[in-house]
């Protein structure tokens, strides 16, 4: 007799082998799309525009506030640089999957 909520699964050893194999592919294609290193690299290039353009547009009092250095537009490129170097590490570096113990 089977549970009510698991459906009875039929089949060949090889046809359960091929279900689990593409269920591990989708779920290292899942872990890829939210690698928590696209999120940040992709956060610090955003912002790092954001400011980097406000910085293109400072007037002369902002500039004399900050002693004459145009803080937003280093700020700027200095998170485009963070944001590229996760980016680049992500495509350099990417999420293997672990192949499962078969012990």
């Amino acid at each position: 007799m089977t549970e009510p909520d698991r459906p009875e699964r039929h089949g060949t050893p090889d046809e359960h082998a091929a279900d689990i194999a593409e269920l591990e592919r989708k779920s290292g294609t899942a872990a890829r799309l939210f690698d928590i290193r696209s999120v940040i690299g992709g956060l610090f290039v955003f912002y790092g525009l954001l400011i980097g353009a406000a910085g293109l547009f400072t007037d002369e009092d902002a500039l004399a506030k900050a002693q004459g250095i145009n803080i937003n537009l280093w700020t700027g490129l200095a998170m485009l640089l963070v944001g590229g170097f996760f980016l680049l590490w992500l495509k350099t570096r990417p999420l293997r999957a672990e192949p499962p113990n078969q012990e």
